[in-house]
């Protein structure tokens, strides 16, 4: 296994998921997680930081992150459960969430010290950067690798239902830190409320390279401080959108690595073309984890191109 370019923070979990009958199918999930098993399925080489219970559940996730090719060396394990995601799907198959998370191995996370050499690329998201002490620990980190010149990605994937008003301000303030901000339309709705609300525009003008936005079955789109590229989704059968953006993150930082883009100042040059290429990939990767139930991202025969 190569020494990964691109490491992956943040929480790995377990989906019960309402299998029809009253009952609940266990699925792996988080994320961080499911951005790093992409990642790996797709042929990038990755590592995942976070901290993993002994559990059974904790044990099926790192046998899952070896099938999937990701290097869990920077992977920490204790005896505290593993978190649990209840979820629920709307009439348009979309995911909701209820969490169980008090004293779960995810949030006991300790800094990692200095990364790897070969790590050009950290990507942060979802529960990790709420849930203390483990958020604070993910949110220095954040910073390190930005003012070490690493690429910093982050996907806030915000769960209203756990997620305090707070968090607004905590995510105010990450955003100098941050080169590519990738969110969802109701992330951006989300973030806009109160009184540390904000647009895209206004991220832009706190640091943030690029802010990439799905927009469900209408496509991706990428605001940077000098354009506005948006490309179509690609129409298929949905089952379920769990894991979608998760995907569409993986898939655009293997788009940047394939392409030897990897870099702050490489993404800060990309032109229309590039990011119309990046996003087309993203949207193809992401329309097959949505065509099959559960986050299930593609390997890499499954696509062309990127």
């Amino acid at each position: 296994m190569s020494d990964p370019r691109i490491l992956v923070c943040g929480e790995a979990l377990v989906d019960l998921v309402p299998a029809g009958d009253e009952s609940f199918d266990a699925r792996l999930g988080g994320g961080p997680f499911n951005v790093a098993v992409a990642l790996g399925r797709l042929g990038s080489p990755v590592g995942f930081c976070s901290r993993i219970s002994t559990d059974q559940f904790g044990e099926r996730l790192i046998a899952a992150l070896a099938g999937s090719n990701v290097d869990t060396r920077l992977v920490q394990r204790g005896p505290e459960p593993t978190t649990l995601a209840v979820a629920g799907l709307d009439p348009h198959g979309a995911a909701q969430y209820a969490f169980y998370s008090d004293g779960t191995a995810d949030r006991l996370v300790t800094d990692p010290g200095g990364l790897p050499d070969s790590v050009t690329a950290v990507s942060f998201g979802t529960l990790s950067l709420v849930f203390e002490p483990g958020a604070s620990v993910y949110s220095d980190l954040m910073r390190r690798s930005h003012d070490e010149g690493r690429l910093t990605v982050l996907d806030p994937n915000i769960r209203p239902a756990v997620f305090p008003d707070d968090y607004r301000r905590r995510f105010s303030d990450l955003l100098p830190s941050v080169d590519v901000l990738k969110v969802s339309d109701d992330d951006v709705q989300w973030l806009g409320r109160g009184a540390d609300g904000s647009t895209p525009e206004h991220w832009l003008e706190r640091g943030t390279t690029a802010v990439v936005t799905t927009h469900g079955a209408d496509g991706l789109s990428v605001r940077t401080r000098s354009l506005l590229v948006r490309v179509r989704g690609v129409q298929v059968p949905v089952v379920d959108t769990i894991g979608a953006g998760d995907t569409v993150q993986a898939a655009l930082l293997h788009w940047l690595d394939r392409h030897g883009l990897l870099h702050p100042n490489s993404v800060a040059g990309l032109g229309r073309g590039q990011w119309s290429e990046a996003l087309d990939f993203a949207a193809r990767a992401a329309a097959i984890t949505v065509s099959r139930p559960g986050a299930d991202p593609p390997w890499a025969s499954e696509l062309t191109g990127g």
